[in-house]
């Protein structure tokens, strides 16, 4: 075992109106432990209230779903509480009630991630939990089979209902292919059929150890004690049989194409509209959330003035940055009437246009910092989100500075450098990748001049042809 730099981290957040320290956070040091397995542990304390926050990462995720298999993390994530260790699904879950707390598992692009708050006297329980699910994790057949098919008919139902969940799958699918960004997280109705029980012990071994492990704790507990319990669990724990996949960046779309997705007898159109954007570590990322903010990332962001306030057209529209590892997806997000999916979707472009040309004058600028400025510090506040953050930093590669010099980068950010990365990172009109879904029969003809159409009924049970 090696304890590398004690990092950094752990919340000191003065909130004084005006300096750039004030209206941002400052993450105190934390301790660093890194097995010879390639574990890794990233441990705070913080005794302010009897609490403790987990945040396990095993890095992977969707983009190790194998061919064909899409929701195949996202399965495995499911059924980690299902059963593990000597408890089954129902046990696990009354030992979590129990102490009125809370653990749960997902599945991102990159990652399998755990995350759990427990008062600290239940400390010991917590972490025989954790571990339990981390490596000994029954994945029986019945609660995989019951997940599975709950999963199969949740995006079943949403065909038939509220489209908007789908939208962005869709939409990525298309923009992405069979890029390992193309791969819906939650896997669709064909993927997660294909899954069998033996399959996914098969991924659980081949994609989960101690490699890819990074847990974060932060709260009221003894550092040291704790790095002496998380190495003994974990010390001897294998790592993944396979490597993470290296794959390349994806490339922006040139050009313009449209994927109608037909779902005959719609009275609603949903929309996506977007190209490749940037990753996580993009360097200018306060001005990009600047630019976010106002374009569409707040409730009086641009789209929303115009597409739902002055125009009537929808209830809710939004721009999403998707910041993954290497460059996501950058989307205009929204949903209207049937008889008028072409006015919103000319409206969006044209304020897509007008991002480009004009951007925001220097009052919108300061709102938009302001906005941020208020928003940020809160979300860091407890021993949950502490771990979340200390997790995310370290799988990402990220430093100290992505946080403490973040209110700073907001409050310096001038109208010229948003300017230009909204210009670097926004798509143009010309070069956009539509997906709409509705009454095919009621839009082909009129979607047909954003560019070439490709269909795929609703019915079918995947999210590209």
């Amino acid at each position: 075992m090696t304890y590398l730099r004690p990092a950094w981290l752990a919340l000191s957040a003065c909130l004084c109106a005006g300096t750039a320290l004030g209206q941002g956070v400052t993450l105190p040091d934390v301790h660093r432990v890194e097995l010879d397995n390639g574990a890794v542990f990233i441990l705070d304390e913080k005794h302010d209230v009897p609490l403790i926050g987990v945040e396990a990462i095993i890095r992977g995720g969707a983009v190790t779903d194998p061919s064909g298999k899409s929701g195949m993390s996202s399965l495995l994530a499911g059924m980690l509480k299902k059963g593990a260790g000597d408890r089954d699904a129902a046990t696990f879950a009354e030992a979590i009630g129990a102490v009125g707390a809370s653990l749960e598992a997902r599945a991102g692009l990159e990652s399998i991630t755990i995350s759990g708050e427990f008062l600290a006297r239940d400390a010991d329980l917590m972490l025989e939990l954790l571990v339990d699910m981390l490596r000994a994790p029954t994945l029986g057949y019945t609660e995989m089979k019951k997940l599975r098919d709950r999963k199969i008919n949740f995006i079943r139902a949403a065909k038939d209902s509220d489209l908007r969940p789908l939208a962005p799958a869709y939409g990525n699918a298309s923009l992405f292919g069979e890029h390992p960004y193309g791969n819906p997280v939650d896997g669709n109705e064909e993927s997660l059929a294909k899954i069998s029980q033996r399959e996914l012990r098969a991924y659980y071994g081949e994609h989960v150890g101690a490699d890819r492990l990074i847990i974060a704790v932060v709260g009221d507990f003894d550092a040291a004690a704790m790095s002496d319990t998380l190495s003994a669990a974990f010390g001897d724990w294998q790592k993944a049989a396979a490597p993470l996949p290296e794959f390349e960046a994806p490339v922006p779309e040139e050009g313009r194409r449209v994927l109608l997705v037909d779902k005959p007898g719609a009275t609603q159109s949903y929309f996506w509209i977007g190209n490749v954007g940037v990753a996580v570590g993009f360097p200018q990322r306060a001005e990009l959330d600047i630019a976010n903010t106002l374009f569409g990332g707040r409730f009086t962001s641009l789209l929303m003035a115009e597409l739902r306030t002055k125009a009537g057209l929808t209830y809710g529209a939004r721009s999403v940055l998707l910041r993954p590892s290497r460059p996501g997806s950058v989307s205009i997000n929204s949903y209207t009437r049937t008889e008028t999916t072409i006015e919103a979707i000319d409206l969006a472009l044209a304020l897509l246009a007008q991002l480009h040309e004009t951007g925001f004058d220097e009052e919108a600028i300061q709102s938009g910092k302001n906005y941020i400025l208020g928003q940020f510090p809160p979300r860091l506040e407890t021993a949950a989100q502490l771990a979340a953050q200390f997790a995310f930093l370290e799988a990402h590669g990220l430093d100290a500075a992505f946080v403490n010099d973040y209110g700073a980068a907001i409050l310096a950010a001038s109208p010229e450098a948003i300017q230009s990365v909204i210009g670097s990172v926004y798509p143009e009109p010309d070069n956009l990748v539509f997906v709409v879904l509705g009454d095919a029969e009621l839009l082909r003809n009129d979607i047909a001049k954003y560019g070439p159409v490709t269909e795929i009924a609703i019915t079918e049970p995947r999210f590209r042809p």
